[in-house]
C-alpha cells in the first residue's frame, strides 16, 4: 500500500471514531435530557403545587411578552383614582349646608358636586376654629369665585387667595407649596391666616382688611363690605331664606373690577398689593 493510500485509511479511521463518538454522545444526551423530563413529569404530578406555579410564572412571562413596547397596539392606562374626594354629593349634606351648595353653585356658575365638599369643609373648619362656615365661604367667593387655580397679580394664589411665598411655613407639613392648589388645603390654611387677621386687627371687619392687605391704607377698595354682604346673604340662605342667587348684569365698571385682582384696592392696587404681602409676612 502506497503512503497516500496509509493516509487516506487513517483518516477514514479517525472520522470513523469522531463519528462514533459524537453519536453516542447524542445518543447519551438524548438520553440522559428524556430522564430529566421523565423526572420532571414524575415529580410535577406528584406535586400539583409545583406545577400550578411554574404555569403562573409561564404565563406572566407571556404577558409581559405581550405587553413589551412595538409588541402590541399602544392601549392608555390610567392609574388608581386619587385618594382624596373631589366632590361630593350635594343631597348627602346637611338641609342647611345643601342650601348653600346648591345656592352657590348657581350664582358662581360652579358644579355644585364640588362646591358641596368644600361647604361641608368650611363647616368642619368653622366648628373647630370658632369661625361661622358661611364667612369663610364668603371670603372664598369674593376672593376666588371658587377658582381653585386663581392666581392675583400679586401672587395670591387658590381658594382663599393666600400668599403662598409669605406663608410657606403653613405648607410645610401637608405637601409644600403646590398644595395651595389642593381646594381643602388652600382652604385650610386660609383660614389660619383669616384667624390671625381677625386677632390682630380685634374686630371681624378690621381683620378683613389686614386679610386683603389694607390695614394702613384709607380705604380697602369696599373689600370687607363686600365680604360681609356676601357673608350675610349666606346665612340667610343657610337659615331657609330666599335670597337672589343670580349675578347682577354685569357693566362697565363691573367689568373693570372683575378683571383686577380680588385683593386689589383700586383706589392704589399698586400700594394695596405691597401692602398685603408686608403684613401679611409678619403674622
Amino acid at each position: 500500500m502506497t503512503a497516500t493510500g496509509k493516509l487516506a485509511s487513517g483518516l477514514r479511521a479517525v472520522a470513523s471514531t469522531l463519528t462514533n463518538a459524537f453519536l453516542k454522545t447524542t445518543h447519551n444526551s438524548f438520553a440522559l435530557l428524556g430522564l430529566a423530563v421523565a423526572c420532571l413529569v414524575i415529580t410535577l404530578s406528584a406535586r400539583p403545587d409545583l406545577r400550578l406555579q411554574g404555569e403562573a410564572h409561564l404565563r406572566g412571562w407571556l404577558e409581559a411578552r405581550q405587553s413589551a413596547p412595538g409588541d402590541a397596539e399602544d392601549t392608555l392606562e390610567f392609574d388608581e383614582p386619587s385618594e382624596r374626594a373631589l366632590a361630593a354629593d350635594p343631597q348627602g349634606l346637611p338641609q342647611e349646608q345643601a342650601r348653600v351648595a346648591y345656592w352657590l353653585s348657581k350664582k358662581y356658575r360652579v358644579a355644585p358636586e364640588p362646591l358641596s365638599l368644600l361647604v361641608g369643609e368650611a363647616y368642619e373648619i368653622g366648628s373647630k376654629t370658632k369661625l361661622d362656615p358661611t364667612l369663610i365661604l364668603a371670603v372664598m367667593a369674593i376672593e376666588s369665585r371658587f377658582n381653585p387655580f386663581a392666581q392675583s397679580a400679586v401672587g395670591a394664589q387658590g381658594l382663599m387667595q393666600v400668599m403662598t411665598r409669605v406663608h410657606t411655613d403653613k405648607y410645610e407639613n401637608v405637601g409644600g407649596h403646590l398644595a395651595a392648589f389642593d381646594p381643602v388645603t388652600n382652604l385650610r390654611v386660609g383660614v389660619q391666616v383669616l384667624q390671625e387677621c381677625i386677632r390682630r386687627a380685634g374686630s371681624l371687619e378690621g381683620g378683613l382688611r389686614y386679610y386683603v392687605g389694607a390695614a394702613n391704607l384709607e380705604t380697602d377698595g369696599g373689600y370687607a363690605a363686600k365680604v360681609l354682604a356676601e357673608h350675610f346673604r349666606l346665612r340667610q340662605v343657610a337659615s331657609g331664606r330666599s335670597v337672589r342667587a343670580a349675578p347682577p348684569a354685569p357693566t362697565l365698571a363691573t367689568k373693570a373690577a372683575d378683571a383686577a385682582a380680588p385683593a386689589a384696592a383700586p383706589a392704589a392696587p399698586v400700594a394695596a398689593a405691597t401692602e398685603k404681602v408686608a403684613l401679611l409676612s409678619d403674622l
